[in-house]
């Protein structure tokens, strides 16, 4: 048991094993309270264009300003990971989606994160920077911008959205072993 450094002498302050459980989490020793540190879930989407080319969003929040990446953020409580990516498609492109396929689950442990991504279609190629892009474009897949993209992630969604279309095969992909 090790107590944290000095938060007022209240909340979860002590590092432990509560009973029942196998890792250590901060608790409370005044009431009991267990502060839980679960993973962050991404949700996101690579989408169609209606003449096959794919959007991508040019980051302007960090990380990665100015790399491209995929409409994807956090997933919000009380909130579907199918409605999080249609969220995340207007949050950065202003761009309204069908989502059509789960495309892939990545877990990425190092990070604490697990990425639900869909492959979904544009309702119309009307797209536009939203809050958190610089530039938002469609591309084809030989102009795809595969030095500046953002995340390992985005490569992996975009080869697997192409792989699961030249296949006709939806099975929901995963990351590669790290």
């Amino acid at each position: 048991m090790t107590e944290l450094g000095d938060n007022g002498g209240v909340g979860p302050r002590v590092l432990r094993v509560p009973e029942g459980d196998s890792r250590p989490r901060h608790t409370c020793p005044d009431c009991g309270f267990i502060h839980y540190r679960n993973p962050l879930i991404v949700v996101g989407s690579v989408c169609l264009a209606g003449d096959g080319r794919l959007l991508l969003c040019q980051r302007a929040i960090a990380p990665r300003v100015g790399y491209w990446t995929i409409p994807a953020g956090y997933m919000e409580l009380e909130e579907s990971t199918e409605d999080g990516a249609r969220r995340e498609a207007i949050e950065e492109a202003n761009a309204n989606i069908n989502i059509e396929h789960l495309l892939a689950i990545y877990n990425i442990p190092h990070i604490s994160q697990v990425q639900i991504l869909y492959a979904a279609r544009l309702t119309n190629d009307a797209v536009s920077p939203g809050p958190e892009s610089q530039a938002v474009d469609l591309f084809e897949w030989e102009d795809m911008p595969w030095s500046n993209l953002a995340f390992p992630s985005v490569h992996w969604a975009l080869t697997h959205h192409r792989q699961a279309v030249e296949a006709g095969d939806w099975t929901p992909r995963s990351a590669p072993a790290p």
